[in-house]
């Protein structure tokens, strides 16, 4: 595994801020993580990066502790906080070849200019940080977090505060960059989580209560499907009822059911219909929006 945390635990006095989390995330995965303010999202990601210990349990990254092994840990991941900070008088490329003199790196300027051309820094690169856009500093701090090659990225609210156009472009950078690399993405945007994560954490007062794919924890009930089916001719409802795992058929119109059914019974409706010389015209699975998901689950 990348990430392995177990049974982590971190207290503020009588607080606690992250309360006995396990997970794993797996080599080349996006992982979303999502919780409301103050849920221990960033708490959780300090402790991964070494920023501060944790109270008890385990955690590594990469195999390496990160109680005991901080330096290996900062070797292999790329960090980006909320609060991006830059030292805003230094031009971009300066500072980019300060950040790489920091880890000690060879080839200094080929590795300044691989970041600037993957964060789209091109136009930019010969101003002073302090005279850049929200945007642009954010793909400094992307640049800077990534100059070393880490396998591992950490990313806490990475588009806070930016307009459409450049939520679009830190996307892609995010895309790009995450195609041979581990991220941990944390946002308050939901539209963000569902463009790039692979799997979803969502954290409530320091615990756990959602860990699964988008498409399942949008699922309306876990242990059903529902279906929204049109086909081109009137159908009987009687017909669809005998399917194996349906429990019930709604009729919409002489056409269209929505149906209910414990499994994924995709297959079986097109047996059904190739059965019966009918041609299904639509077919959507009903789910929630990730936000009603979020909603519901962190809420009380």
């Amino acid at each position: 595994m990348s990430i392995s945390v177990a049974g982590l635990t971190k207290l503020y006095t009588t607080q606690k801020a992250v309360d006995d989390i396990t997970f794993d995330v797996k080599p080349g995965e996006i992982l979303g993580f999502l919780g409301p303010n103050g849920a221990g999202k960033s708490t959780t990601m300090k402790i991964l990066t070494g920023y501060i210990p944790q109270t008890s349990g385990f955690a590594s990254v990469c195999n390496f502790d990160v109680s005991k092994q901080s330096r290996d840990v900062k070797r292999v991941i790329g960090y980006l906080p909320e609060h991006n900070p830059l030292y805003t008088d230094m031009y971009v490329k300066e500072y980019l070849a300060f950040v790489a003199g920091l880890y000690q790196l060879k080839e200094v300027s080929k590795k300044v200019a691989r970041m600037v051309e993957l964060t789209g820094l091109q136009v930019e690169q010969h101003k002073k940080i302090g005279q850049l856009s929200k945007g642009y500093r954010q793909r400094v701090g992307l640049a800077a977090a990534m100059i070393h090659d880490p396998k591992v990225l950490i990313l806490d609210e990475p588009t806070s505060g930016l307009d459409p156009n450049q939520i679009m472009e830190i996307r892609q950078v995010i895309k790009n960059a995450g195609s041979d690399k581990t991220v941990i993405l944390s946002s308050h945007i939901m539209q963000e989580v569902q463009a790039m994560c692979n799997r979803v954490i969502i954290i409530n007062k320091g615990k756990i209560v959602a860990n699964d794919k988008i498409e399942l924890l949008q699922r309306i009930n876990p242990t059903q499907f529902i279906f929204l089916v049109e086909f081109d001719q009137a159908i009987r409802v009687s017909d669809i009822e005998k399917i194996a795992t349906v429990e019930r058929v709604r009729k919409m119109n002489d056409t269209t059911v929505t149906i209910t059914a414990g499994s994924d019974m995709r297959n079986a409706l097109f047996e059904y219909a190739v059965k019966n010389k009918l041609a299904i015209k639509t077919l959507q699975e009903e789910k929630q929006s990730l936000e009603d998901v979020f909603h519901q689950l962190t809420q009380n």
